[in-house]
């Protein structure tokens, strides 16, 4: 059996092969596209048919390239970072380069034989993608809020206006805004209320489709109290599907939620 491990990039990805003793057998860096995929596994054909491939957690810029393996019938182990941190400290080689990660990750899926196999699963890839994207605009509201709150104290407007995520709100304020004499501060107000109001309607929007999509899926899960639809499609988009887990002590230490002894 040989172990490929990879440390991948947004532009690229280097793989390192190891023997089941963890020797070193060979490296490879392609590009980041579909045809540095296909290099990548005529490459590894040379191994034969008893592969295991071993990622680094990095599913932001190995996610394409996991599909594309599992697409093909391989089997794929996800390292998490800390792991293979572990083992590139434990080796002899110093220093920090892709060839010496890609060997790090390689070496700690022989050490936990136990990691949980990447599947394709298209429902919880879609729930992560929507989750993401509700982040990034809550994140992006809540910079544009801050910025609209020194505004509205220089303009003696900022009594009685805690929750600026409220259409109604935003209504009032710019009603009330546009009636001030003409100035900069003015008119950056209004883009920034213009702003958040925009901002507003996409997250709710993002949050009907999380609602009609996580519902049938996880009905259990909202069940449990304190567990919305947002909470519920974070777990199911970052789980990737729970039955690629042994047991649930498995599943505790990949969230990083089991006990540790002290």
């Amino acid at each position: 059996m040989v172990v490929i491990g990879i440390d991948p990039h947004k532009s690229s990805h280097t793989a390192v092969a190891v023997d089941q003793a963890g020797r070193k057998l060979a490296c490879k860096t392609v590009r980041s596209d579909n045809e540095g995929h296909l290099r990548l596994r005529a490459w590894a054909a040379r191994f034969g048919t008893e592969l295991i491939w071993a990622v680094e957690d990095g599913r932001g810029v190995a996610g394409r390239l996991v599909r594309a393996l599992i697409g093909t019938g391989a089997t794929v182990k996800w390292v998490p970072p800390k792991l293979m941190a572990a083992c590139r400290a434990s080796a002899r080689t110093r220093g920090k380069s892709d060839p010496i990660d890609a060997l790090a990750v390689a070496r700690a899926a022989l050490r936990e034989p136990d990691l949980p196999t990447a599947h394709l699963d298209q429902q919880a890839l879609d729930l992560r993608l929507l989750t993401d994207r509700r982040e990034n605009l809550v994140n992006r509201r809540t910079a544009s809020i801050n910025q609209l709150r020194w505004h509205l104290h220089d303009l003696d407007l900022d009594q009685n206006h805690h929750d600026l995520t409220r259409p109604r709100a935003l209504a009032t304020l710019t009603n009330a805004v546009t009636a001030l004499d003409p100035g900069v501060r003015r008119d950056l107000t209004l883009d920034l209320l213009a702003e958040i109001t925009t901002l507003g309607e996409q997250i709710t929007q993002l949050e009907h489709q999380l609602t009609e999509r996580v519902q049938p899926l996880a009905p259990k899960l909202l069940s449990i109290t304190g567990v919305g639809t947002i909470t519920a499609a974070k777990i199911i988009g970052e789980t990737a599907g729970i039955t690629r887990f042994r047991s649930p002590a498995a599943y505790a230490m990949h969230t990083g939620t089991a006990p540790i002894p002290v």
